[in-house]
């Protein structure tokens, strides 16, 4: 009888049916809210970045930095998704018993959930950053003025594109470069962090 209970505690305490539920729940969150963070930070920066290449079209190439990191949070939120699914094993065939446990399963939600919401804040901080940096750059380089001034022989007015201008178009350019790094590098340490939280598991079986 002690064996029995043993058993029941061992098989449905440790291991139910549902665990299954926890390990995919993760590889979804991992996949969805990397590619949510992905798809606001190049919504966002990439109407900003067409707004101001109707104005000067020479800097899109350039500002077209920000919608490529925001892209790289969705390959985060892939490569974390592919990992956690191979690692979740099916049920044995034939006495359907399930062998994954709930530790390893909350283990693989919370690896979701890392890279998920980490990619999903890095996102919308691109996003943004990237929307008002190159609108900034944009203007700076087109030598429109976006702040009122009384003087108009300085700010961005009565200088020809590509003058005067082009050094703090540059400083502007870095400033919002290094804004960027650091946002990407949200979503790096969520990375980071699911790939070691993936690792944790306790079998069922021996």
């Amino acid at each position: 009888m002690g064996d029995y209970n043993g058993f029941y505690e061992y098989q449905y305490g440790l291991c139910p049916s549902w665990a299954l539920s926890l390990g995919y729940g993760g590889v979804a969150a991992g996949a969805v809210l990397s590619n949510w963070g992905s798809a606001w930070g190049t919504w966002k920066a990439g109407v900003s970045l067409l707004n101001t290449g109707i104005r000067h079209p020479g800097s899109v190439m350039k500002n077209v930095i920000p919608v490529v990191m925001a892209g790289v949070i969705g390959i985060y939120g892939l490569i974390v998704a592919v990992i956690l699914g191979g690692n979740i094993p099916s049920p044995t065939v034939g006495t359907n018993v399930n062998v994954y446990s709930i530790y390893t399963g909350m283990a693989h939600l919370s690896a979701g959930l890392c890279c998920g919401l980490s990619g999903l804040a890095a996102g919308g901080c691109i996003g943004i950053i990237g929307d008002y940096g190159v609108r900034s750059v944009g203007y700076r380089t087109s030598n429109v003025s976006v702040v009122f001034s009384t003087d108009r022989g300085s700010g961005f007015d009565g200088e020809e594109e590509g003058g005067g201008g082009s050094g703090d178009e540059n400083k502007l350019f870095v400033g919002m470069l290094i804004m960027l790094i650091f946002s990407e590098a949200l979503a790096l340490y969520g990375l980071i962090v699911a790939l070691i939280v993936s690792q944790h598991s306790y079998p069922c079986v021996e």
